[in-house]
């Protein structure tokens, strides 16, 4: 970090100078980024900012008012400071007119009482700011060294703040953009205590910049996202101011995570890496043609064009005991992807089949027109089930005629998949027409754009119930799962229907709408379970 004002007038060359502060004594905080000698009155335009000029004054103006610009000039180009040596121009004191001017601008203005050689001190300072520099350098290349090998072995996030908290000694959290607890290392600390009421206290820390340090809370704050969509925020907490190592450290990791996100694989066959590449290839439109994802698929002996495309999503069912590590779960994936191209093989349905995530294998199902779909279906999950022990859900998309329409079919089977695999029925399979608005939500409490709507509804909300000990968020739960029935509502609250008209009135000052408008009910209704999903999978926050 870059000395400050205090520490250049620690140092012994200045000190022999006899360095009196007469003005700014309240910015000697001020960080110094160089030294700069000057005898000339227009130096401000050879300064780019940071710099604390050295003069003797002798070619200054005796003019106050020019003094005074000259002073303002230093200023506005961002100066951090001004030292005039006395004895040559100024004999025992400088110009009222100077110290005024350097009071009203914030200007940190220091006199030297004896001659000093200003070599001496521009080495000094020199020599510790390039220290730090290479200091800093040494340590950025630590961590680029231990970043890059995390991203090059793919490692999880809990990994990632794994090294974090081992190299700050701070503990380290990720969270999603509804304040949830992705993952964390305590560095030691308690759990329960770290997490303790996470959620209203991260509602209270929100800093303007990417990565900023929140002084009231003690956090390092960096959001985490890639292509510019932030879907997290990495904070490490502080003790106290962190240095610039922290902050090199907490954006090397949001840096690691957010890229880990996007790249995420696991080991496969080859046959399963050359099918799930074309399946990625089509729902992320890599292909400039759909004749070309078609080739591609015919080259590995699943025909596209003239049938009917069916998307499937796989999922494991949830072990309720002993569950699955990372690296079981993803050699019971690679299995059930086997399976799963076996049973197609078997049953003579040529698909595509490979991992679309960590948590999910994808079969594209081409039919022939005349192949009922319901039929298909119920041939490839009778005949997994025989093969793969492993509970499974097996969901999928509307059967679609173009391969343009095939990410939209598989974004149907990806949603019917984790509400199954939330409330599975025993069904061979699962379909859209399974989804109802809560699954919906649920489906969707990953995205940011859910969370965003949800706390640009509730926030106000949230955040008076926080602070007060309150829970009027549970009587607007009441109000509205009565059907806005006022009179019902109240009798479910227990309360008397003044009382509860009256918190009904409150609600309307804090969230600034009308309880019985419509619209507005809907929106809020929506709001609140899109909240419940995210404390269900979050119960810490």
């Amino acid at each position: 970090m870059l000395p400050t004002i205090a520490d250049v007038l620690a140092l012994d060359t200045v000190r022999r100078g006899n360095p009196r502060v007469v003005a700014g004594a309240d910015r000697l905080d001020t960080r110094v980024r160089w030294v700069h000698v000057g005898e000339v009155t227009d130096i401000a335009q050879l300064l780019r900012g940071g710099e604390l000029v050295l003069t003797t004054g002798i070619a200054l103006p005796d003019d106050p008012d020019r003094l005074a610009d000259y002073i303002a000039e230093l200023a506005a180009v961002g100066a951090s400071g001004l030292i005039v040596e006395l004895g040559r121009k100024f004999v025992r004191e400088l110009p009222r007119s100077v110290v005024n001017a350097a009071e009203k601008h914030g200007l940190p203005l220091i006199t030297l009482g004896r001659e000093t050689p200003f070599v001496q001190i521009t080495e000094s300072v020199h020599a510790r700011i390039i220290d730090i520099q290479l200091e800093e350098l040494r340590a950025s290349e630590q961590l680029h060294e231990v970043f890059t090998e995390l991203s090059v072995e793919g490692a999880s996030p809990a990994e990632v703040l794994r090294q974090v908290a081992r190299l700050s000694g701070r503990p380290v959290l990720l969270e999603n953009l509804a304040h949830q607890v992705l993952a964390c290392d305590t560095a030691g600390r308690d759990t329960g205590t770290l997490l303790a009421n996470w959620e209203t206290r991260s509602r209270a820390v929100a800093p303007g910049q990417r990565t900023a340090y929140d002084d009231a809370a003690g956090w390092l704050v960096t959001m985490v996202g890639a292509r510019g969509q932030d879907w997290g925020r990495l904070i490490m907490l502080c003790d106290a101011d962190p240095d610039p190592r922290d902050i090199v450290l907490a954006e090397r990791a949001a840096t690691t995570l957010a890229l880990g996100r996007l790249l995420e694989r696991h080991q496969e066959s080859l046959e399963r890496q050359a099918h799930g590449t074309i399946i990625a290839g089509i729902l992320s439109h890599a292909y400039a043609d759909p004749d070309e994802a078609a080739a591609r698929a015919r080259a590995v002996g699943v025909p596209l064009t003239g049938r009917r495309l069916v998307s499937v999503v796989l999922r494991l069912a949830e072990a309720s005991e002993n569950p699955l590590d990372g690296q079981e779960q993803l050699a019971r994936l690679g299995d059930l992807a086997e399976a799963a191209a076996a049973a197609c093989r078997e049953a003579r349905l040529p698909a595509l089949v490979g991992a679309l995530d960590q948590n999910r294998v994808g079969v594209l199902l081409p039919l022939p027109p005349r192949t009922p779909v319901e039929s298909a279906l119920a041939t490839l999950a009778d005949r997994l089930r025989t093969t793969f022990a492993t509970t499974f859900v097996l969901a999928a998309g509307s059967a679609v005629e173009s391969l343009r329409d095939v990410r939209r079919s598989f974004l149907e089977a990806e949603q019917v998949a984790d509400v199954a695999f939330r409330q599975p029925d025993g069904r061979p399979f699962y379909r859209l027409p399974d989804l109802r608005l809560r699954g919906l939500l649920h489906l969707l409490r990953d995205d940011a754009r859910l969370q965003t709507f949800a706390e640009r509804e509730l926030g106000p909300l949230l955040a008076h119930d926080a602070q007060r000990g309150g829970d009027l968020t549970g009587i607007l739960r009441i109000y509205l799962d009565s059907g806005r029935n006022k009179a019902v509502a109240a009798q479910k609250a227990h309360l008397s229907r003044p009382a509860f008209y009256d918190r009904l009135h409150r609600l309307e000052r804090i969230l600034d709408t009308d309880l019985d408008d419509v619209e507005s009910c809907l929106s809020l209704h929506v709001a609140l379970l899109a909240l419940e999903s995210f404390r269900r999978d979050n119960p810490r926050g």
